[in-house]
């Protein structure tokens, strides 16, 4: 049974609009569900979050980044996701593990083998069942964030959305290459299309795993 869904992707890849269009699906269909998302899915990521993505120009070290997002993931499994599925909901989660394997590996260059390890210290070994990778180029999401931005007024860039195009190509390949590793978790969606298709494919997707 699918109790545990991540969505997953780079920026503006339209994550958090398809995990609600997802989560509207699925209580239609008569499922009971939990939206969260890394980092901030409890009290206490939430002010991890802030220091994570809000600190100015600030430089952070990748070993103090990665250690503040394995503290906010130790904590959201034991306090929010777990406990989810163990009263039979499905949980919908905003970025998990392979958020750290592409950011802080990929990306950042840290070992694979010794994210897997941190990974699984946080997470209790804990695995999705099922993971949406929504994929477009990079060029592409940032242009759609920082439309969103000039159109909310925010005009405020977190720190990942300052990296250079080279870091957010780096990331998008260790996606695609973790995809193509685990076919059977992985289901890549063409972000590039249009709101409505993308949901469309998703929900062809779920029809399939949830029969």
């Amino acid at each position: 049974m699918v109790r545990f869904i991540t969505f997953e992707g780079g920026d503006g890849s339209g994550k958090s609009t398809q995990i609600r269009a997802l989560e509207n699906y699925l209580v239609h269909r008569g499922y009971s569900c939990v939206v969260t998302r890394e980092p901030g899915g409890t009290a206490l990521g939430k002010l991890i979050r802030k220091m994570l993505l809000e600190v100015g120009g600030q430089e952070i070290a990748s070993s103090t980044e990665l250690f503040m997002y394995l503290a906010d993931r130790a904590h959201h499994v034991k306090e929010v996701i777990l406990p989810a599925i163990e009263a039979g909901k499905v949980v919908l989660c905003d970025r998990f593990t392979d958020s750290t394997m592409a950011y802080q590996g990929f990306g950042r260059g840290i070992e694979l083998r010794l994210l897997r390890q941190v990974n699984d210290l946080a997470t209790q070994e804990l695995r999705p069942d099922l993971t949406f990778l929504f994929d477009c180029p990079a060029n592409v999401g940032l242009a759609r964030t920082a439309r969103r931005e000039k159109e909310t007024g925010s005009h405020k860039e977190d720190r990942f959305e300052r990296e250079k195009m080279e870091f957010h190509g780096k990331v998008r390949n260790g996606f695609l290459e973790m995809a193509r590793a685990e076919p059977q978790r992985f289901r890549i969606v063409n972000a590039t299309l249009s709101i409505e298709e993308v949901t469309l494919a998703m929900k062809n997707i779920i029809d399939q795993e949830l029969c």
